[in-house]
């Protein structure tokens, strides 16, 4: 692929991007609807061009949780503006944050998607709003504040871990960011289970938070986890002891033969609810920060860990992701389940980046222009099938035909499954454009150099400087305050 054709992609990314962003932050119009904006709301509902506002609009169940009434879609979107050039607008959104959300909300939540979203959001943030302050031209004015929020963010998610086992409560009985930790709410009788990465996959946000304040509280509580039984009452620096044993709870359940993982353990007893095992959801970011906790905490048994389970060459990686491709060049998006011959199973497609994030890093490895088709591809597939007037719309059916019809489907019905279509989840405009953008990018089209940072799950930036296996960068950018543990 020529560089002209490189760069024109890479501008077509960025209009994307603004397509999105700007129906979420400003005005919407179209031949139906007329309103202001979306924002302060958590997430578009591109097809009727009005915000989600958890409450006011029918439940959709356990994908509810991830909304707390803290404009979810900005606080995610911030690093995103900085990968792609967008420093003004991320100063204007940087403030926007600082005066506009609250994160005392009397409202339920759930720890897993709070931590990779907010709080990673917030991190990502601040990580990116220091580097820019640094170079001189832009945020001279900040202070820290978005770090600050992080840590009311964090104090508020501690009580999730007061336990019997220490494993996190669940997405559903979750906690009120007002009042802490509920009864379990009765509402899917699976209250006292989680799945395997809500559980682990904390570690990268509450470590860069505790390394960033100076509180080490966050970093303990996450790698506690490896304990066999945690004790509420223990003092900080007996559960700093414990806690360098190993990362997780969850390994130390572990089938011994096989050194594999369940997919759902019950927080209390420590039992696995389904022994099940892969890399799919439920368990895919367990394995992810098993390896990242290696890079950026510096600590060996991760990585032996992630070793033991998932090290291999580059082969297998090239191969699953062709097969996956092939499924795309089918139905134009990856359905949530496929069969063996590539039948659809379960046809929605909520827009998930993985794809694109899996052929950023198959390129970045490879080296190999293949990948820039692959993305080619899907920019071309977004633009023709989930693009519509106030947006990009998940899809309902991966077979059905265009989206316009849907769209007038939607326009025509009040049948439920059209709750499905109206969702632009945070993670779209954090993540997707975030690795489409990358893939294109040359170095000279970046404005700091991705590769000091390691990505979370949700694709925010870390800076690898957080990390104890690099001693010779000073530890600068950072809030002390390690006695203030009151409110776990």
């Amino acid at each position: 692929m020529s560089k002209e054709e490189k760069r024109r992609l890479g501008n077509q990314v960025l209009e994307m991007f603004d397509h999105a962003y700007s129906n979420y932050m400003f005005k919407l119009s179209s031949l139906f609807f007329l309103q202001d904006h979306a924002y302060p709301a958590d997430e578009l509902m591109p097809l009727t061009c009005r915000g989600r506002v958890r409450g006011q609009e029918p439940s959709r169940g356990d994908v509810d949780d991830a909304l707390g009434k803290f404009s979810l879609t900005l606080i995610d979107t911030l690093d995103t503006l900085v990968v792609l050039n967008k420093t003004k607008e991320f100063e204007e959104a940087v403030k926007k944050v600082i005066k506009d959300v609250n994160l005392d909300n009397d409202i339920v939540v759930s720890v897993f998607e709070t931590n990779i979203r907010v709080l990673g959001g917030l991190l990502g943030g601040h990580s990116v709003a220091i580097m820019l302050k640094d170079k001189g031209e832009y945020m001279q004015w900040y202070n820290g504040e978005l770090l600050h929020m992080a840590k009311e963010l964090g104090y508020k998610l501690l009580p999730a871990f007061n336990t019997t086992s220490g494993l996190p409560y669940p997405r559903v009985s979750c906690v009120n960011l007002k009042f802490g930790v509920r009864h379990p709410e009765a509402r899917t009788g699976t209250e006292t289970d989680t799945c395997t990465a809500c559980a682990g996959t904390l570690i990268l946000e509450f470590a860069a938070l505790s390394r960033f304040t100076g509180t080490s509280i966050f970093e303990t509580i996450t790698v506690f986890l490896s304990v066999l039984l945690w004790f509420p009452l223990m003092s900080v620096l007996l559960l700093q002891e414990y806690a360098r044993k190993a990362l997780d709870f969850i390994w130390e359940k572990r089938q011994r033969s096989s050194n594999l993982v369940g997919v759902t353990i019950n927080i209390h007893t420590g039992d696995w609810v389904r022994k099940d095992s892969g890399v799919g959801a439920g368990i895919d970011s367990y394995y992810e920060y098993l390896l990242k906790a290696y890079v950026l905490l510096g600590d060996d048994s991760f990585l032996e860990r992630f070793n033991t389970v998932l090290k291999g060459d580059i082969r297998p990686a090239i191969e699953t992701h062709e097969m996956l491709y092939q499924v795309i060049k089918k139905h134009n998006f990856l359905p949530e389940a496929f069969t063996t011959d590539f039948r659809v199973h379960w046809a929605q497609h909520p827009l998930r980046p993985e794809f694109a994030e899996s052929t950023y890093f198959l390129y970045k490895a490879t080296g190999d222009p293949y990948y820039l088709e692959v993305g080619k591809t899907l920019i071309e597939n977004l633009n023709k099938y989930a693009r519509v007037p106030c947006g990009f719309a998940a899809m309902k059916d991966v077979r059905t035909g265009s989206h316009e019809d849907r769209l007038e489907q939607c326009i025509s019905s009040k049948r439920a499954f059209v709750v499905f279509l109206r969702r632009m989840d945070s993670f779209f405009l954090a993540e997707m454009f975030k690795y489409l953008y990358l893939l294109f990018a040359d170095k000279e089209d970046m404005i700091f150099d991705i590769e000091d940072y390691i990505f979370t799950t949700e694709a925010h930036l870390l800076p690898l400087w957080l990390s104890t296996t690099n001693q010779t960068i000073s530890k600068k950018n950072t809030v002390s305050n390690n006695s203030d543990f009151r409110k776990f």
